[in-house]
């Protein structure tokens, strides 16, 4: 079978489960013939994503979030005026699309939760088959906790949920763990989508804290924690362009740009993980058995839900902001779940096998 991607490329995770299943997809003898990724201008796609996709990739401009100017939380209603200002650089992207559709003539697309693949979906009803993958798509599961209190948020993801999957044939939701099958919709839960490179690691124990912070403006705050506490070791990646490549402030504060090997080298040797509660990054810390502290962007309602979903599921703790001594006080109380959850993910080949093909 031949199979189109379509990938939001706001943040990583989208990207990297694109990478995973595009692997999975070519060991079971299909094809991936084109992937397209939605960007804004200010973006430019990772080198890791276009030398592992092995697809030609084009981009077009898709709506995102708009964050402050601290780069630090989500500005709902500059994102929704920046949507209606460009809607008529998006309605001429969803015809570029209809076009690279009709050209490639796949057999499946997979929406990788981009809002414009949503809308062609609804408007020009292709004849391939249209699938939705994002753990996004689990706040529809009837056994899902929502945080309390922010009713508007919520009615906002789900709108956000309702447009990426328009007319789809299936959604499949990736999980941090099983729940019970859904007969009342076409909501399929799956396991996490996790690159290779995450099962070939050498798993240790060293001193540092990890840090994983794809807003910038964090970095104030990892400094004001270490002022206070210079004598914990903290390993940091973020997407600062402004700084080198490695950011040395001291022996125990260092600011790496983001680089997917080396992240994952250090992942495996920490001693515990502090996020912004981001899906894929928390997936692998509980494959590698790190107990997590969990702080979702401000304004940004869909981590809210990834840190309820994931202390549920084991992976560790959530906070409002880097009170990094928050994870040291948790650490004797951290039950490893690499045991129960390694299983899970091991499922996801058939699993996705049997529900694109």
């Amino acid at each position: 079978m031949n199979f189109v991607f379509i990938v939001q490329g706001e943040g990583r995770g989208h990207m990297t489960q694109a990478i995973a299943l595009s692997k999975i997809l070519r060991k079971n003898d299909h094809t991936l013939s084109k992937v397209i990724v939605g960007t804004n201008p200010s973006q430019s796609i990772p080198n890791y994503f276009i030398s592992k996709i092995e697809t030609p990739i084009i981009q077009l401009e898709s709506p995102n979030f708009v964050k402050d100017n601290k780069r630090k939380s989500i500005n709902l209603s500059l994102t929704l005026f920046q949507t209606l200002w460009k809607s008529n650089i998006y309605r001429k992207n969803i015809k570029i699309l209809s076009e690279i559709i009709a050209e490639e003539d796949p057999d499946v697309i997979i929406n990788f939760y981009d809002f414009l693949a949503g809308i062609y979906n609804f408007w020009y009803r292709p004849k391939s088959k249209f699938i939705c993958i994002a753990h996004q798509y689990l706040i529809n599961h009837p056994e899902f906790t929502f945080p309390r209190g922010k009713i508007m948020n919520r009615i906002i993801l789900k709108l956000a949920n309702y447009i990426t999957r328009l007319k789809a044939a299936k959604v499949l939701a990736l999980s941090f763990q099983d729940f019970n099958e859904n007969l009342t919709t076409n909501l399929i839960v799956t396991p996490p989508l996790l690159r290779d490179e995450v099962f070939e690691l050498n798993i240790k124990t060293e001193n540092y804290l990890l840090i994983y912070v794809v807003n910038p403006g964090y970095g104030e705050e990892i400094e004001h924690f270490h002022r206070k506490n210079p004598n914990i070791p903290l390993v940091c990646f973020w997407d600062n362009k402004q700084k080198p490549s490695e950011y040395v402030i001291c022996k125990n504060l260092i600011f790496y740009q983001l680089n997917d090997q080396l992240f994952l080298e250090k992942m495996a040797a920490c001693k515990g993980f502090v996020t912004t509660a981001g899906f894929d990054s928390v997936c692998e810390a509980m494959f590698l058995g790190k107990a997590t502290l969990m702080i979702p962007v401000k304004g940004q309602y869909e981590q809210a839900c990834n840190a309820i979903d994931a202390s549920k599921a084991g992976a560790g703790i959530t906070r409002s902001h880097f009170d990094l001594s928050a994870l040291i006080d948790y650490f004797p109380k951290h039950k490893n779940i690499k045991n129960q959850f390694q299983p899970w993910v091991a499922k996801g080949e058939n699993i996705f096998i049997q529900h694109l093909t």
